[in-house]
C-alpha cells in the first residue's frame, strides 16, 4: 500500500509540475491550454475568484473546486495555512484578510508550484506570506501553529487522508478550525475513470465517498463538522469520453452517480 501510495504522489507531482511550467509560458492559464494537453479537464470545477479581495490573476490557474475562504471564518492577525497551495491563489486571498498583523503559509509538494508562487509572492511584494515545499501528510510546520488551516480541491489528491487530517489537527491551534473544499462522490465511478492517472489528478478518480469523508474528519477528532456549500460537477461528454466507451458512457449518465464539490469545516477543540 505504501508504495501504491508513493506511485500517486509521483505522478500528481509530475501532472502538477507539468501545469506550473505551462503557467509561465505563452499557454497562461491551465484552463487556456487546449485539449491537446488534456489539463483542460482539470478546469471544469473552478469557482471565480476574480471580484475576492487579494485575488491575483497569475496565481489563478483554475485548480479549484470552490471558495474555501468565503465560509473559513479568517480574522486580521490570524496565522493561516494553505494546503496544496499552488501558484498560491488562496493565499493571496486569505493574505487580503488577515492583513499586515497576520500571516499566511502556503504548503505544496511540487518544487515548480513553489517557484511560480514565489515569483507571484515578489510581484506582491508580501513580507508575512511564506511558501514550504512538504507534504500534508508530514507538515513542515510546529503543533498549534495556525488559527485557520484552507484547502482548495487538493486533500482528496492525498493518498492517507486519514494522515492528512491528523496533520491539520496537530498544526491548528486549541479553538481553531478548518475550511476545505474538496471532491467526493455518490456511487461507483466506472472503473476506467477510477484508473485513470490523468483523472486521478483531475481530483476525480481519487475520491472517495462523501459519507466517508465526513467520517474520516469526525474520526480525526475534529468537532461541529458542517457542510457549507455542495455543488453538482458536471464533466462534459468531450471530456468523458477520453476515459470511456459510448456504451460505458451513457451507462455512466443513467447511472445516477454524482461527483460533487463539497466545503466542509470543522473545529479543533
Amino acid at each position: 500500500m505504501n508504495n501504491q501510495n508513493e506511485i500517486i504522489k509521483e505522478m500528481v507531482k509530475e501532472k502538477y509540475g507539468e501545469i506550473a511550467k505551462k503557467s509561465g509560458s505563452c499557454c497562461g492559464p491551465a484552463s487556456c491550454c487546449g485539449t491537446e494537453n488534456k489539463i483542460v479537464g482539470y478546469t471544469v470545477m473552478n469557482d471565480e475568484y476574480d471580484n475576492l479581495d487579494g485575488y491575483m490573476k497569475d496565481a489563478d490557474l483554475g485548480l479549484g473546486c470552490g471558495l474555501p475562504t468565503e465560509y473559513a471564518g479568517i480574522k486580521k492577525g490570524n496565522v493561516v495555512v494553505d494546503l496544496g497551495s499552488g501558484a498560491g491563489n488562496d493565499v493571496f486571498v486569505a493574505r487580503a484578510l488577515v492583513g499586515d498583523e497576520g500571516k499566511v503559509i502556503g504548503i505544496d509538494m511540487t518544487q515548480e508550484m513553489i517557484d511560480v508562487a514565489n515569483r507571484n509572492k515578489k510581484k506582491l511584494g508580501f513580507g508575512n506570506v511564506e511558501f514550504y515545499l512538504g507534504e500534508i501528510e508530514a507538515m513542515p510546520l510546529d503543533n498549534s501553529s495556525a488559527d485557520v488551516v484552507v484547502s482548495n480541491c487538493v486533500l482528496n489528491l492525498v493518498p492517507n487522508k486519514q494522515k492528512a487530517f491528523a496533520e491539520i489537527y496537530r498544526i491548528l491551534k486549541p479553538g481553531g478550525h478548518f475550511c476545505v473544499s474538496d471532491i467526493v462522490i455518490k456511487g461507483e465511478l466506472p472503473i476506467n475513470l477510477k484508473k485513470s492517472a490523468e483523472m486521478y489528478a483531475g481530483c476525480v478518480a481519487g475520491a472517495v465517498q462523501y459519507d466517508e469523508y465526513l467520517k474520516i474528519i469526525s474520526d480525526s477528532r475534529f468537532k461541529n463538522v458542517e457542510v457549507k456549500k455542495t455543488k453538482v460537477i458536471d464533466l462534459p461528454d468531450e471530456i468523458l469520453r477520453e476515459y470511456l466507451s459510448e456504451t460505458e458512457l451513457k451507462l455512466y449518465r443513467e447511472s445516477g452517480v454524482g461527483i460533487f464539490s463539497v466545503t466542509v469545516t470543522a473545529d479543533k477543540n
